[in-house]
Parts: structure tokens; sequence; C-alpha cells
């Protein structure tokens, strides 16, 4: 976790029956009168890396590396909780799929309430953390704002990294956690787009996310790889941003127009980023993409 002493930090567990969800809050010491009218803003996790990891991460010599600072110092509110089975969450039997992220993300929709008397808030999702906000923004559209979608998969069709990863389909009915190392979580960042991210960062956020466990949940990639589509465009109102790195294999670019095309939103826009693969929020093209989400929700506030 980064530090500033411009910036407060919280830390917040939303409750979802005997599951504890933890969840983390930064934003400035003194803010405007006009950034308190804001609306908060979510950032949601994919399937190996937590929160902090992947949001708000140290790297030595490496400055501004975290998300949420950065984001943090231009006036927002901003949250980022682990989802059931990652982080500094709760661990239970269960695989974490998107549905139950859903429920996280509902669960931690009473807390920013309780805590700022705002229901709606934005929402940035990373991979199946775009998945996660999709679903969330169709199923609880009262709390979506506007959406940032970066990483996203629809149907799957002709998406590479889906291909390799299916061959697994096996592993992650039988069991509900899979096995995560310092080479798989590094091979997530290097896999495209060679030069993208520095390895240096690639190292720090998978030895952050280790210091928590060697093991997260199958659910979301047993999801992509045998349930998709999993949401509909045309049931999502909430204006959305869809961003690709140019590198990712993960989406084809048919695959996100074709989503895209079908939002019925006027308010919506479809980015392709340069010099960024599947882990964009940490690649070094970086800013890019930050500021492009800062945009984003500035263009809804009022």
């Amino acid at each position: 976790m980064t530090t500033d002493p411009r910036i407060a930090y919280d830390e917040h567990w939303a409750k979802k029956g005997d599951v504890s969800l933890f969840v983390a809050r930064k934003r400035l010491r003194e803010r405007s009168a006009d950034q308190t009218k804001r609306l908060p803003v979510v950032l949601v996790h994919g399937s190996s890396n937590s929160a902090l990891p992947t949001f708000d991460l140290t790297v030595p010599g490496h400055p501004d590396y975290s998300f949420m600072d950065w984001l943090a110092l231009r006036g927002w509110d901003v949250w980022a909780m682990d989802h059931e089975g990652y982080g500094r969450s709760t661990v239970t039997p269960g695989n974490s799929d998107i549905a139950t992220g859903v429920e996280d993300l509902k669960a931690t929709a009473r807390v920013i309430a309780a805590e700022t008397g705002m229901s709606e808030f934005n929402l940035y999702g990373l991979s199946s953390g775009s998945l996660r906000v999709a679903a969330f923004a169709q199923g609880a559209p009262e709390h979506a704002a506007r959406i940032v979608l970066d990483a996203f998969v629809w149907t799957g069709e002709g998406s590479p990294t889906l291909e390799k990863r299916r061959a697994g389909v096996a592993q992650f009915r039988a069991s509900n956690r899979r096995a995560i190392d310092i080479d798989y979580i590094v091979g997530i960042f290097l896999r495209d787009g060679p030069g993208t991210t520095d390895p240096a960062v690639a190292e720090a956020c998978a030895r952050a996310q280790l210091l928590y466990d060697d093991s997260v949940p199958t659910g979301t990639y047993l999801d992509m790889t045998t349930k998709l589509p999993l949401v509909d465009p045309d049931r999502i109102a909430a204006p959305t941003f869809m961003v690709r790195g140019e590198h990712d294999s993960l989406a084809t670019m048919d695959d996100l127009l074709a989503f895209f095309n079908r939002l019925p939103t006027n308010d919506k826009r479809f980015a392709v980023l340069p010099h960024l693969a599947h882990i964009a929020t940490l690649g070094k093209a970086r800013h890019v993409l930050w500021n492009a989400v800062d945009e984003f929700f500035r263009s809804g506030v009022k």
C-alpha cells in the first residue's frame, strides 16, 4: 500500500451473511466542495490478483503505480474490495464466481451508502472484474452510474487466452481453488506485447498477492471457459466505456464491438489503448488508461 500525506486511508468490512469482505478507501484529506459532491469510484479486481496488488501497488524504485492514489489526488473518493475468497476477505468453500462477485458488490454498496450517503457510484472493472461490473450494472442498475469495462469478454469467441484456459476446465470443476505462484502471475503480465510492463512491477504485484495465499478461487475461470455469455448488453443502461489494451489476447475486437454496438445508451465509448496489454493498470503506458478513465467519470459530474 502506498502512502501520501495528502491522502486519507480507511479500511472497512462489508458483511454478506457469514462472509466478511475487506474494503479499502482512499480520498484527499481536504476535498473541495465540488469534489465532495462527486460519486464514489469503485475499482473491481480480476481473477488472479486481489484489490490492493492490482490498484494500490508499491514498487521500490518505480513510483506512481497506485491507481487508487492517482484517482484520489484528482479528487475522487476511491474504493476497492477483495472479493470472497481473495486477499483479506473470508475464504469460503465456494468458488467465487461472477454471480458471487455481484453479491459482493451489493454488500459493498451498503457500506458506501452508510459512509457517504450515496447509493450510486462509478465502477471500473479489470478482466473478470469487468464481467462482475457488467453483471452488477445489469442486476443492480440503481447503483451503477458510469461503468468502465477493461479487458472484457462477452462470448469469448476467438479468444486465444480462453482457448488455452479451457484445457483446465476439469481442474476448475474438481476444485474451488487453483494454485498460483510468482511465475504464473508474472506470466499474465508478460504473455502479450513484450515490453508493455516492467518486469519489476510484474514481480512486485506477484509478491504482494502471494503474501495473502498461494491459491485463488476458480469460479471466474470456470465461468469464462464454460458459461459465456454471462451478461446481456441490451440490459445495461449505464453509460459505458469499453477499453482494450492493444496487445490483450483475452478479448477479440469483433467480440467487444458486437457487445458495444448493442448497448442501448448513446453515452458510450470504445478505445483501444496503445502500448498496453491485459493488466493495463500496471503497464508502462498506464497513464493513458488512467487519464481516459478519469475523463470518462468527470464527464458524468453535474
